[in-house]
């Protein structure tokens, strides 16, 4: 496919073009460091259940959201794992206080949502959530700050999606999720560090687990259930992922959950605390995360683990942190973060 690249200009005479005509429009601009796809697959899941989610969408060239810049992927125009169309939402649209009468957004929540599974809402309506606190055990907060509301209804803080409804998020407001990131230093066979050849660093390695729904490598990861601690969903999550805990004999169990305990319980490196441009967010509903990293330094803590993928993983290993490797959505630009705070290659 060949791509063109449009100079500033051109760029800035499109947009003002399609708005004299009144065509919704989004330019995404090439240059930036890495390309993400939206084309995305991510096991939603909690303690009592999984739940497959895949989707594809657009390949864009996107970097982590600064809480300024306009969300791209949750207004990929196809929504995830259905046939529903967004309705386009151009970039100087986006954030709420644009007045566009025009908008006439698609609403839409998941038939599984729609069952009322543990995991999920009761529709608005029959019941009255308290947003922006605790809301019993479930934390209606977001890290963005409070959040406005609409009829009733919690409104994305970063903007219109193109949807409302909760399409396949269970929560109305924000979805909290939680990213470990286990990380040792690659060494040679005298437990030397290996240097880059290019970079003259150090190579860490990363716990990476290869999703069955999409085929892509990524960061065991999953949602934190209701009430509980986000340091205890980020062991529970690498436990079940990486090592496959639920599965392995007791007396081995006990052996892991020493090791993997010591760890978490070690100081970690919060890389990212915030929302996520998630092809599955709504204008009512939103991925929010906090992706630590826990180094094993001396490489006798679960370096020393045999990995073993659980239920949601088709393959765990360990993998070289390097900008060259795929990886799902914005986690390669969690791995640099945690990079740069190693002072490791990259």
């Amino acid at each position: 496919m060949v791509r063109f690249v449009l100079r500033r200009e051109w760029i800035g005479r499109i947009r003002l073009a399609l708005t004299l005509f009144g065509l919704p429009y989004t330019v995404c601009t090439p240059g930036v460091r890495s390309a993400i796809s939206c084309s995305s697959s991510h096991l939603f899941r909690t303690s009592q259940t999984t739940r497959p989610i895949s989707s594809s969408c657009c390949n864009l060239y996107v970097t982590m959201p600064s809480s300024a810049a306009p969300h791209v992927k949750s207004r990929c125009s196809m929504y995830p794992g259905s046939k529903i169309k967004r309705f386009p939402v151009p970039d100087d649209k986006v954030e709420w206080s644009q007045n566009w009468p025009q908008y006439s957004p698609v609403s839409y929540t998941d038939p599984s949502v729609l069952k009322k599974p543990v995991w999920a809402d009761p529709d608005i309506g029959s019941f009255s959530p308290q947003f922006n606190t605790i809301d019993g055990v479930v934390d209606r907060t977001s890290f963005e700050g409070n959040y406005n509301q609409e009829k009733g209804k919690p409104l994305n803080p970063r903007g219109r999606t193109g949807l409302t409804g909760r399409g396949l998020l269970g929560r109305w407001g924000p979805n909290h999720a939680a990213d470990p990131i286990v990380t040792k230093w690659k060494v040679d066979a005298k437990g030397a560090k290996i240097q880059h050849s290019v970079s003259k660093r150090p190579v860490l390695q990363f716990v990476s687990i290869k999703r069955k729904d999409c085929g892509e490598w990524a960061i065991p990861g999953g949602m934190v259930d209701p009430g509980e601690q986000v340091s205890l969903t980020l062991q529970r999550e690498f436990s079940e992922e990486a090592l496959n805990s639920l599965a392995v004999p007791s007396s081995e169990r006990a052996k892991i959950h020493e090791r993997i305990t010591k760890l978490f319980k070690s100081p970690g490196f919060q890389v990212f605390k915030g929302y996520v441009d998630d092809p599955r967010n709504t204008d009512n509903a939103w991925m929010e995360t906090v992706a630590v990293n826990f180094h094993d330094d001396s490489g006798n803590s679960v370096s020393e683990l045999p990995l073993q993928a659980g239920d949601d993983a088709g393959q765990v290993k360990w993998v070289d942190v390097d900008s060259s490797f795929p990886l799902y959505a914005s986690h390669s630009h969690f791995l640099e973060l945690v990079a740069k705070e190693r002072k490791a290659h990259w």
